[in-house]
């Protein structure tokens, strides 16, 4: 028997859930508001003709049901979601609706269902323009339907689907979509609709719920980086554990008590997402002007709840043709990607010739944006953080299959993450993470390949011949060497070192070894700085490894010299009791610029370099010995009077 629900609620309590066995049903004029909080559907959603369901401040729907959806009405519910992009800028999308319909299923989506919102409940203003710019104003929304394409199964730029203003979007289909110029001052729920490159859109529509089916696919590359890419991503008017979706459509089986991931099947797709991440602000139209790059998400953590490992995008610029042409000026940042919120899309690569995906209810949880929730659609940063939490493991977190997520970690996988500054233009970052369950070979969903190949300068893990791994996942060893691969087709310029540890204190040191000249650099503590001619890629030359092997009991050690900064006197002072012969010392600071160097020290009890009118930094010392061992300490100089 279906439930009549004609009330206005506005919810202060933990959460109302509708868990009897019965649909939710909304009769022709009524709706129910839901704020701050969750509704749990354990079948289907019935919105008869002018009924609404609102999910304000986050709020969201989960539903039971194990098979296809059987939603129907052609009332809405609405969802509220921001952009984070201005008129030359992509974000990448997928709707958690469809066009009401009275048929029982999910239907398509078009951007004629994005509304602009006027109030709590109430919108208006919005149209579709074909001319190359979206617009907004605190009256009007206008969404350029120039830019809303799709992608399925294709390795080539050249065949994004042009979409524009039809109602053609499958569920679980991803969009994109550029943003909007101007801003909207008007106020919903505290904040404002666009208060500049942050246009926030009122999806309304039947809600999608239920099996999705994804098609993909795979073929040879051909260069191209798109190896039968899928434009999916959340297709729920909820979050989704994107663990679980990458995890079984990579041929694992869920523990869903234990989070014990197993081998069961064949994979469909190679258990990974690629988010889109553009440079701000976006200045052009035009393909060639683009800056842009994909950062990847691996969920390589020893269980299924437990955040996996994000690589941020390095900026490229493009060819006409789509290909990555040459590098950009920065990278992109470290995002939490564990959650996907509601409205986000990201790329598949499938891992068959051709298949499906499959997008579960089970996957549904009930958790909002935010750093610390590891979900986020995107945010205005240049560069990540470090951040530290008092709980370890994750508060309770409302879902479809009975998990206690309070029983599992929230802290990410023990990794390295690598920086590597080339050419003094822009900064790579790949990762190397520390899983038991891993091996020391390629493990589909724990180590990521990168999304596109063709940069003419570049590092990565070469853990197979034909691709280039930003990330990998292997069980920790002391005694473990890391091949790292270095790629020069022109004269290039690499300045390695790490750049975060995160929950890893396994190794005191890590060194990048060089087998041409011997050397173990130091990169925890300071960097290494490598020029290589044109030649293509060594990727047998350079180790990642956590012992100094070199030169056994003969190694200098740093504790033989003290390194003090007297901030008082602003001095500089090296102590080298040992007389140790020292070919130079060199001051950098901290994003490697140098300041100064000193050549031919030879064996001195002290010296002594004035320190007079620098920042107040932390710096890098870097001594070098007569016979090539390099010494690293980071010192602080600060202002004492």
């Amino acid at each position: 028997m279906r439930r009549l629900l004609k009330f206005f609620v506005v919810l202060a309590f933990v959460s109302f859930a509708l868990q009897s066995q019965a649909q939710l049903y909304v009769s022709p004029g009524s709706f129910v508001y839901v704020n701050d909080q969750y509704v749990t559907v354990t079948q289907d959603v019935n919105l008869a003709s002018t009924s609404n369901i609102y999910l304000r401040n986050e709020s969201q729907l989960l539903q039971k049901t194990t098979g296809g959806s059987s939603n129907t009405g052609l009332g809405t519910l609405s969802a509220f979601q921001e952009g984070t992009s201005n008129n030359f800028g992509y974000n990448y999308w997928c709707s958690p609706v469809g066009e009401p319909s009275a048929s029982v299923g999910n239907s398509n989506f078009g951007i004629t269902l994005l509304k602009r919102p006027t109030g709590l409940t109430s919108f208006g203003g919005e149209t579709i323009t074909t001319s190359l710019n979206g617009t907004t104003t605190n009256t009007a929304l206008n969404i350029s339907s120039r830019w809303i394409y799709t992608l399925t199964t294709t390795n080539q730029y050249s065949s994004w689907n042009y979409i524009a203003a039809a109602t053609s979007i499958a569920a679980g289909q991803g969009f994109t979509m550029k943003g909007v110029s101007g801003t909207d001052n008007t106020t919903v729920l505290g904040f404002q609709n666009n208060p500049g490159n942050n246009q926030r859109y009122d999806f309304r529509g039947k809600p999608n719920d239920g099996t999705i089916n994804i098609p993909v696919g795979n073929s040879v590359d051909g260069g191209t980086g798109y190896t039968e890419s899928t434009l999916t991503g959340n297709p729920y008017p909820s979050a989704i554990n994107l663990n679980l979706f990458l995890l079984e459509n990579n041929g694992y089986a869920v523990d869903y008590v234990t989070g014990v991931v197993t081998p069961s099947g064949s994979p469909i797709i190679n258990g990974l997402a690629y988010f889109w991440e553009h440079q701000k602000p976006a200045t052009s139209h035009t393909l060639t002007d683009y800056v842009g790059g994909y950062g990847v998400y691996a969920p390589n953590n020893v269980n299924a709840f437990s955040p996996g490992t994000y690589t941020s995008a390095t900026w490229n610029t493009y060819n006409g043709d789509g290909s990555p042409n040459t590098t950009g000026g920065s990278s992109g940042t470290n995002y939490r990607r564990m959650f996907s919120p509601v409205g986000q899309g990201f790329i598949i690569k499938g891992d068959v010739a051709s298949g499906t995906a499959v997008m579960r209810n089970r996957y549904r949880v009930f958790i909002k944006e935010g750093v610390v929730n590891n979900s986020e659609f995107e945010r205005n940063a240049n560069n990540y953080e470090t951040y530290s939490e008092s709980d370890t493991n994750w508060p309770s977190i409302p879902n479809l299959t009975g998990t206690d997520y309070t029983q599992f970690s929230k802290l990410q996988v023990p990794q390295i993450r690598i920086q590597t500054i080339l050419n003094n233009q822009f900064t790579r970052e790949v990762v190397l993470a520390f899983n038991p369950n891993a091996t020391d070979g390629l493990d589909n969903a724990y180590d990521a390949p990168m999304q596109g190949l063709n940069l003419p300068t570049d590092v990565y893990f070469p853990l197979t011949e034909n691709n280039q791994f930003a990330i990998s996942t292997l069980p920790f060893d002391i005694n473990k060497r890391v091949p790292f691969a270095l790629k020069a087709v022109n004269q290039s310029t690499f300045r390695v070192y790490v750049g975060e540890i995160i929950n890893f204190d396994e190794a005191e040191n890590i060194f990048l070894f060089d087998s041409e000249t011997n050397i173990y650099h130091d990169i925890k503590n300071g960097f290494v700085d490598i020029t290589l001619p044109a030649g293509g890629t060594t990727a047998d030359r350079f180790e990642v490894t956590f012992l100094d092997e070199s030169l056994g009991n003969e190694t200098i050690k740093s504790e033989q010299f003290m390194i003090v900064q007297n901030n008082e006197n602003e001095l500089l002072s090296i102590k080298n009791p040992n007389l140790v012969d020292l070919k130079s010392a060199t001051l950098f600071d901290i994003t490697g610029k140098l300041i100064f160097t000193k050549e031919k020290l030879g064996a001195e009890e002290l010296y002594s370099f004035p320190t007079v009118g620098l920042s107040e930094s932390i710096y890098i010392v870097k001594l070098v010995t007569a016979d090539n061992q390099e010494i690293t300490k980071k010192v602080s100089i600060f202002r004492v009077n």
